[in-house]
């Protein structure tokens, strides 16, 4: 979460110069204190330096693309990370959400519905309540300090990855069906769908170590969504 002294900070990174103004004035009258880059050596070299709490990423630029920025930046940070793709790049979206992108906009977009999505990712960073006596054995999820350990051994999850976990563990063995589960991790603002769940699921059980064949910790309920198992299932 951004500190309390200070706006939220987004990187905004598009070799586009109008783009960049375009959407610098959308995020600026959120609130919000923005930079920019313009190239893939750039925009890495502001994630070290700004710190920033969102990065608004075009996949396609020169130097590098955006898939390999955000595989730099995850190396050192953790900030939330909306890819801009073209409509035609549906393989660098699933891409770039199995390496750590939150959630993608595509081209041509609306500056401000992208700053609406920005908006929606900050507010998902509110701590939530724990529940840790229902929770798996070896499963730590401390939510107000959004840290996540599985046998003592403290797991790096993205914001989104997090947010799934922590609305299974608020009622851990409650089913959630997906749109439940899109509601609680996402909000109101969330216009994705269920095959992007499918891959934050997908990315939390790696991380977690958890077999989906003989799930430890988020069981798959056929037809209706997931749950997290308790102890005594």
């Amino acid at each position: 979460m951004a500190p309390h002294d200070r706006p939220p900070r987004v990187l905004v990174v598009d070799d586009e110069p109008p783009i960049r103004a375009v959407v610098r004035g959308f995020l600026e009258r959120e609130g919000l204190e923005v930079f920019e880059a313009g190239d893939g050596p750039s925009a890495v070299e502001a994630a070290r330096s700004v710190g920033p709490d969102v990065i608004v990423l075009d996949v396609m630029m020169p130097g590098f693309d955006g898939l390999e920025v955000l595989r730099q930046v995850r190396a050192f940070s953790d900030p939330m990370v909306v890819l801009l793709t073209a409509r035609a790049e549906e393989l660098d979206r699933i891409v770039g959400l199995r390496i750590g992108a939150d959630d993608y906009v595509t081209k041509p977009f609306s500056a401000a519905e992208l700053a609406a999505r920005v908006a929606a990712l900050l507010r998902r960073r509110r701590p939530m309540t724990d529940r840790a006596a229902g929770l798996p054995d070896g499963l730590l999820v401390d939510a107000p300090r959004h840290l996540v350990a599985v046998d003592g051994v403290q797991i790096d999850l993205t914001a989104t990855e997090f947010g799934v976990l922590a609305a299974l563990a608020r009622d851990p063995g409650v089913v959630l069906s997906r749109q439940q589960l899109l509601d609680a991790a996402w909000g109101d603002d969330w216009a994705g769908g269920e095959r992007t769940l499918e891959v934050h699921v997908a990315n939390l059980r790696r991380k977690l170590g958890d077999d989906p064949a003989q799930p430890r910790f988020v069981e798959t309920v056929r037809g209706v969504g997931y749950r997290l198992r308790l102890n005594d299932r």
